[in-house]
């Protein structure tokens, strides 16, 4: 004789939903469809305005330049060589001011240095190209004639070197310094998220503070670390005062940093020519414009994906 052994199944009781929760949703849902209509929007307006200037005639274009292409070739190679001498620059400063303040200087002077960084970023940039002209060009211009002079073999620092020290390299030096503070603030952050219990399984196995750092403390910090060179990268792209304050401009392609002609940036190009231009011309600098947001789109994209990468030894 069997018996059944089945259980009468009872209605499970509906999750109450709060008003709040609901709330809550619809704002997030909100909030998100207007990020991309926004974005949505002005990628439309770009696409609409550009099309005159991406089918123009042969010499209608600023420059006298035979297509769009050509015209806008030396101001992406412009945007992307300063902004990649910049971060050149600011990387390893940020990522080693952000260990100091975070694992190796007193609390004081930490809490001290947090608030410097910090107040940093809120300086204008208008003040940052002020302070590039006045000061930086001429504090720099005899470095650079003495590294023409004894380094002009080389081809970033070949002559003639510039008079007034406002090449790219200065430009590239005071977007470092604009970046440095965003960059920094969210690696300290970073670093200070890393599991304590890590940071001191490390060091009493015998691991120096260096060893710690390097083993504990960058492997966990890894997404963080490419994030805020992601958020740099996309200032020193967009940055535009600083950079028409500093750089003598010209439509040219060239890897010398301490000559007088330096490569013009489509921001700081926009900057400079949109009072003026009239016609054909702002649709030709409205298409630089959709350059420019496919640039920083297609970087963001790559960041995405080497954050969301595995590593290599990480089991599926």
């Amino acid at each position: 004789m069997t018996t059944s052994t089945a259980t009468p199944t009872a209605d499970k009781p509906k999750p109450m939903v709060r008003v709040g929760d609901r709330v809550f949703k619809s704002t997030t849902v909100v909030s998100g469809s207007i990020i991309l209509a926004v974005l949505a929007a002005v990628a439309v307006f770009l696409i609409l305005q550009s099309l005159p200037a991406l089918f123009a005639k042969p010499g209608e274009l600023p420059n006298n330049a035979d297509n769009f292409w050509q015209y806008v070739w030396p101001l992406v190679f412009g945007t992307v060589w300063s902004a990649f001498l910049a971060l050149l620059i600011a990387t390893p400063l940020s990522i080693g001011i952000a260990l100091f303040i975070s694992h190796y200087a007193p609390r004081r002077l930490a809490r001290t240095l947090g608030y410097i960084v910090d107040l940093l970023a809120a300086i204008p940039s208008v003040v940052y190209g002020l302070w590039g002209i006045a000061t930086l060009s001429v504090f720099v211009q005899p470095f650079y004639a003495w590294l023409t002079e004894n380094m002009g073999w080389f081809p970033l620092f070949a002559p003639p070197v510039s008079g007034t020290g406002r090449t790219i390299l200065t430009a590239a030096i005071v977007l470092a310094v604009m970046v440095i503070p965003i960059m920094t603030a969210i690696c300290r952050e970073v670093f200070l998220q890393t599991p304590r219990l890590n940071e001191e399984a490390a060091l009493a196995l015998g691991a120096t503070r260096w060893e710690m750092v390097r083993l504990a403390v960058l492997p966990f910090s890894r997404s963080g670390i490419i994030s805020a060179i992601m958020l740099g990268l996309g200032r020193a792209l967009g940055e535009t005062l600083a950079i028409a304050m500093v750089l003598s401009p010209a439509f040219i392609v060239k890897f010398a940093v301490l000559q007088a002609q330096s490569p013009n940036t489509i921001a700081a190009n926009i900057a400079l020519q949109f009072p003026e231009a009239t016609g054909l011309s702002v649709n030709a600098l409205v298409a630089t414009g959709l350059v420019l947001f496919a640039v920083t789109l297609i970087v963001n994209m790559l960041a995405r994906a080497i954050i969301n990468r595995k590593p290599s030894g990480a089991s599926s």
